[in-house]
């Protein structure tokens, strides 16, 4: 049994775990990379970790000396949160 799960729904359940306009940034990515995967909060979250801006990202991760972020694209999947300095790192 399957339910479809809308922008709206899945942006509400997801605001627990990332900021509205960053669960709303996610949703439209997974949508696109694969239009019919399971909704799954838990394996999301997981999956993804939501950062305020760049460098509070590349503190995290400090050990793979990465300055930039076409260099953190060059090791994850980056999904820029429109309007603001957040982005969504797939976690590595």
């Amino acid at each position: 049994m399957k339910d479809t799960i809308y922008e709206s729904k899945f942006c509400d359940e997801m605001a627990k775990y990332y900021s509205y306009d960053g669960a709303k940034a996610l949703f439209n990515f997974l949508e696109e990379s694969d239009p019919d995967m399971e909704f799954d909060p838990i394996a999301i979250r997981c999956d993804f970790d939501e950062y305020n801006n760049l460098k509070e990202c590349l503190k995290e991760y400090d050990n793979l000396e990465i300055e930039t972020i076409d260099e953190l694209r060059d090791h994850t999947t980056v999904i820029e949160v429109e309007g603001l300095d957040s982005i969504i790192i797939q976690a590595f």
